[in-house]
């Protein structure tokens, strides 16, 4: 009887497996050409988009609290910081006393003499709470800051009489509207934060990222000077990091009514060689 044979069993060749090989690497060479750019692009993206988003946000915040500062409360201690008074709510004051009717009088604000209680005619968003300062027309920088026509809220509640207003304040000391000012109108400071302030600090690139910082402070009293600390203070408010370049820009009183300013807010973020350059401005709305 004949044995059956096996088919002879066959590999590949030195050769052949060189020439895959060098193919093999050929072909991913040239993918990885082709794939690296498109893959560093699409991180680069989202890089910048979360750089761009971090510099929106924080220039859209500080815009949001110029708009609704004090009128003529904005300045500047350099180039890198700001000042302002920030506001919580408003509304409008009594000017004159009560005369429909011959009921009460009603407590009302002017410039004739000092008085620490007036009627407030509009409804409020934020009520005024003890401690929190009333501003009525602030028409110099320096004044608000000095605390001239500044109230300090003692309480707030019921008028004396339904008919002369919708709630009443009463001050801890007695003030004067300013001579002249017929505006009738009143900004409410909350205590906690009579002046804020934006501080970058070391603003300036290194290894291709932003060393600087943003913070926001915040006081709770009235400061007459310019007040730009060379450091932060414990439990300032961080706003945006990687910052390389940060400038604030302000004209106080544009066009011919002299009535509003114009503020220019310029913020450079880096990170690993990428930047983000981002220009907001806004009008400053001063009339008291």
């Amino acid at each position: 009887m004949t044995a059956m044979k096996r088919p002879l069993a066959r590999g590949f060749t030195l050769v052949e497996l060189i020439v895959v090989i060098v193919l093999i690497g050929i072909i991913g060479g040239v993918l990885v050409l082709q794939l690296l750019p498109a893959i560093r692009s699409y991180l680069l993206v989202g890089q910048r988009a979360a750089l761009t988003n971090q510099a929106d946000t924080a220039l859209r915040k500080i815009v949001g609290e110029v708009r609704s500062a004090v009128p003529n409360s904005l300045r500047l201690g350099s180039s890198t910081c700001m000042e302002l008074v920030p506001t919580k709510d408003g509304g409008r004051y009594r000017m004159g006393p009560h005369i429909e009717g011959n009921t009460v009088a009603g407590d009302f604000l002017d410039d004739t003499e000092t008085r620490d209680r007036f009627d407030v005619l509009t409804d409020y968003v934020n009520a005024p709470v003890p401690g929190d300062a009333i501003v009525i027309g602030n028409q110099n920088t320096s004044d608000v800051y000095d605390q001239v026509n500044v109230g300090i809220v003692n309480a707030s509640g019921a008028p004396t009489n339904a008919a002369t207003g919708v709630s009443s304040i009463t001050l801890d000391a007695p003030i004067r509207v300013p001579p002249g000012y017929d505006g009738g109108r009143f900004v409410i400071v909350p205590k906690d934060e009579k002046v804020v302030t934006y501080l970058c600090l070391g603003a300036e690139l290194a290894g291709g990222t932003g060393a600087g910082k943003l913070y926001r402070l915040a006081d709770a009293s009235f400061h007459f000077n310019e007040t730009c600390p060379a450091a932060a203070p414990a439990g300032a408010a961080l706003v945006a990091d990687k910052v390389s370049h940060c400038a604030f820009i302000y004209s106080p009183n544009q066009g011919a009514t002299q009535e509003s300013g114009f503020i220019q807010l310029q913020l450079t973020l880096s990170d690993k060689g990428e930047s983000v350059p981002l220009t907001i401005g806004a009008h400053v709305d001063n009339v008291p």
